[in-house]
């Protein structure tokens, strides 16, 4: 089930997307359970009956989790070629342990820099200038855990969606740490709707991305150096994760940054993400 979260006659609703990708079931929901937690009301129920079928061409979308309950939790450097990429731009403070990391590196972006599918993402020319796209696969976490095994890992995920991690990496070089140069307003577009475990094939998951149409990032999630299940297992050692948390899982090899010169975002671009079993999430950049 493809689950969104959307505007409608002045109200935030709950829905799933049609077959035909042109339509939205509205769910039959209380207004006090629908709201800036999205589709994560949804979690540990059943379908809720629907109440019509509205044309999407009508509603507008949200991202499927407006304002996580937390930060979201993101790994970096996850596929080789990325490693290596982005070992050699400079400002991997990590890079001095190897290029390809031997546990994850988890970082963290705070809520509010996530925006809606069609959202734009905002420069400001007065803080940085290096922005960089990072097409990732999210994971949607459906049930609490603390010290979870990878055998186990896959029952605590609820579904999946798709984050653009955006990175001034200028930022994320003068800090040593990323959680800055991540979490600039409008840094996290997510959506265009969250899908339920059951329809993402993880060891054949496709991850691309174009910038103005150029095709930058192409991967998939059989390739990733940690997997899902690994992830999950790193995360909750010790840190309890809680149903409606969210883990971007890293970024392909084809960003920015790895072009030389690199090839930075400047407003007038638009971003496309593809993510097989997902969906596209597109976005412009402006200025801010």
């Amino acid at each position: 089930m493809k689950c969104v979260a959307f505007d409608w006659q002045g109200a935030i609703h709950l829905g799933a997307l049609d077959a035909d990708g042109a339509t939205v079931q509205r769910f039959d929901l209380p207004s006090d359970v629908v709201s800036e937690a999205g589709v994560t009301a949804l979690i540990g129920t059943d379908p809720p009956p629907v109440a019509e079928t509205l044309p999407l061409a009508e509603v507008s979308l949200r991202a499927p989790i407006p304002r996580p309950s937390r930060n979201v939790f993101c790994v970096g450097k996850n596929y080789h070629e990325h490693a290596h990429e982005f070992a050699k731009s400079g400002f991997d403070s990590s890079a001095a342990k190897g290029a390809v990391p031997t546990a994850p590196i988890v970082f963290s972006k705070v809520p509010e820099c996530v925006i809606a599918p069609g959202a734009a993402v905002a420069i400001d020319a007065s803080v940085s200038t290096a922005i960089d796209y990072e097409a990732e696969l999210a994971v949607i976490i459906g049930k609490d855990g603390r010290n979870i095994r990878p055998e186990d890992a896959l029952s605590h995920v609820w579904g999946y969606t798709i984050v653009n991690d955006v990175t001034a990496r200028d930022l994320q070089g003068k800090h040593s740490q990323w959680l800055i140069g991540k979490s600039q307003d409008t840094f996290c577009p997510m959506g265009p709707c969250a899908v339920t475990a059951d329809e993402i094939d993880l060891s054949d998951t496709t991850v691309r991305c174009w910038i103005n149409g150029e095709l930058r990032q192409e991967s998939n999630t059989n390739l990733l150096i940690f997997d899902v299940p690994t992830i999950i297992a790193a995360i909750s050692n010790g840190v309890t994760l809680r149903a409606g948390d969210v883990i971007a899982t890293g970024t392909p090899a084809g960003v920015g940054i790895g072009f030389d010169p690199p090839k930075y975002l400047v407003p007038g671009d638009r971003v496309k993400i593809e993510i097989g079993g997902i969906g596209v999430l597109e976005h412009p950049v402006e200025a801010a």
